[in-house]
């Protein structure tokens, strides 16, 4: 089943049940998807994104909301930071396992290999095939500098 289907579903359920928070965020999530449908709408007909654009989605309003919360933490209003915690937690129901960092190294180490990367110009290559396997599983801004420490301890920068 897609995403988008686990996220109706959700938001059915949360109806029924008078969860306020989690219809609230789940809402959210609809508006953040059919705002990318509508951008990705051109001459070409297509009016549809796939689960990837869904799972990048996701992971951008996680990522958003983790700084919110940092924010509000540093700011004294714990209330608004507990808020945004409970969100977080809605929106990761629909991601997929987070992988660690020993399944991070073995998938770069795997995409340095199966690209044919050499040199630290190859990165753009890793980090696209890296994008394709694992969206949604990894946080890519933490990926960038392994990627580069695959890449250079051989001599390639």
């Amino acid at each position: 089943m897609d995403t988008r289907t686990l996220v109706n579903q959700a938001l059915k359920q949360a109806m029924r049940d008078k969860a306020t928070q989690r219809l609230t965020t789940l809402r959210l999530i609809n508006a953040a998807i059919k705002d990318k449908e509508i951008a990705a709408r051109g001459g070409d007909g297509e009016d549809s994104i796939g689960d990837a654009e869904i799972l990048a989605i996701l992971g951008k309003m996680t990522k958003q909301r983790n700084e919110s919360a940092r924010a509000y933490e540093e700011g004294g209003r714990l209330d608004l930071a507990e808020r945004e915690l409970e969100e977080i937690a809605i929106i990761e129901e629909f991601l997929p396992k987070q992988l660690d960092e020993d399944e991070i190294r073995a998938a770069v180490k795997a995409a340095v290999v199966e690209t044919g990367a050499a040199s630290i110009r190859d990165m753009g290559k890793v980090m696209g095939a890296l994008k394709a396997k694992f969206t949604g599983q990894m946080d890519f801004g933490k990926v960038g500098p392994m990627v580069k420490d695959e890449l250079c301890k051989d001599g390639g920068c």
